[in-house]
């Protein structure tokens, strides 16, 4: 039986489970109290969302619960959050429930959220188009409309009965223009290359990541003495775990660099990254790359019959061809460093790939996502 007591009208509840999910979680949550300060938001994500929310229940992004193995870990935990929503929704009845991205355990709050009559919206709604596809069609069921981040993907909902929309990428609204870069290098094996590892933002993603791309960058400077490297990490990282991982000291031509504005990775030549929203982040900074992926081997053994797509990264994905090259579980510093060095050897395919990058970004529309959302949101709210 559904309830149907009246909604409290300023308030909102999000709920966001990943570091990107928090980051564009906090900027729809700003924009909601921009349009509207009289509105309180209560929230469960992580260090971003938490300062933009007048109540919050618990930091799902820093666990890093991903994957089809690691989640039973925590659940506990989870059961114990699940009862916990449901009773804020029974006795504070939010005007609205938002999801943002993490399917996970947002689907199970969109359950819950349709069973206590509160209407639902996805924020960067899931990539289902690449793996699970059915889950398209719960979707449907449990959200009054999602915003999607990709212009194909209306489309894709709508043939699943999904009212979706696209307002552009959210990652525009953070991410400075793409930078002209001039890969005209005369002797490139002298060239002080400037070469960026992005090892991702969830544990077992650093933790399997980071000990492959450093061994590949000592193999890269071996044939490229002048490279600097530049290890990319979370404004709140331990560069000591990170030296743990390397299994030594880092040498002087590598550096730690924790940033919020992308000044310096979009200075980059290259970048040795993780799959996920970076690879679309250097895609729109315009910086050439390549891409690395590698799940838990349980995980991986279940994503392999499940996933319905060609490539793993998203560049490749929106240009529809091997853009970027990309590696795929059972990863070789050798390999990645040959990839990196025949690149180092033809700078004129680096230029390529750079024009190519700043196409992209063309097409994922304008900055201003979280600002349109939250304003649709709140006018079919009426609030």
């Amino acid at each position: 039986m559904t309830r149907t007591t009246n909604h409290t009208g300023k308030t909102i509840f999000i709920s966001a489970g990943d570091v990107s999910g928090d980051i564009h979680a906090a900027h729809l949550a700003e924009a909601l109290k921009t349009l509207d300060p009289s509105l309180r938001i209560i929230a469960i994500g992580g260090v971003h969302l938490k300062k933009v929310a007048d109540e919050f229940l618990a930091d799902l992004a820093s666990q890093g619960i991903h994957g089809f193995i690691e989640p039973i870990k925590q659940l506990p935990a989870l059961l114990k959050l699940l009862k916990q929503v449901r009773g804020i929704f029974q006795e504070k009845r939010p005007a609205c429930f938002i999801a943002v991205d993490f399917y996970g355990l947002n689907h199970q709050f969109l359950k819950i959220a349709k069973a206590e009559n509160i209407p639902a919206y996805y924020y960067v709604a899931p990539q289902v188009w690449a793996t699970r596809q059915y889950r398209a069609n719960i979707l449907a069921e449990l959200t009054k409309k999602m915003y999607v981040i990709y212009p194909f993907e209306p489309a894709f909902h709508k043939k699943r009965g999904g009212n979706a929309v696209f307002l552009g990428n959210p990652l525009l609204d953070n991410m400075p223009a793409a930078q002209p870069k001039n890969f005209n290098i005369k002797d490139p094996q002298t060239h002080a290359w400037k070469l960026g590892i992005l090892p991702g933002s969830r544990p077992g993603e650093i933790t399997r990541l980071t000990p492959v791309f450093y061994q590949a960058f000592k193999k890269i400077c071996k044939q490229f003495p002048n490279t600097q490297g530049y290890i990319f990490l979370l404004p709140d990282a331990d560069e000591k775990r990170f030296i743990e991982l390397m299994g030594e000291q880092p040498p002087a031509n590598l550096h730690f660099v924790k940033e919020k504005d992308y000044k310096i990775r979009s200075q980059m030549d290259f970048l040795l990254a993780c799959s996920g929203t970076a690879t679309l982040e250097n895609a729109l900074l315009g910086v050439p790359m390549l891409v690395a992926y590698q799940l838990f081997w349980p995980t991986y053994a279940i994503a392999r019959m499940i996933i319905r797509v060609k490539y793993i990264s998203l560049v490749n994905i929106l240009a529809d061809k091997p853009l970027v090259k990309e590696f795929i579980q059972h990863l070789s510093a050798d390999e990645l460093a040959e990839e990196t060095t025949r690149l180092f050897a033809r700078p004129q395919e680096l230029a390529v790939m750079h024009r190519e990058l700043v196409t992209l970004r063309a097409s994922l529309g304008e900055p201003g996502v979280a600002k349109r959302a939250a304003a649709d949101i709140l006018q079919e709210l009426s609030l």
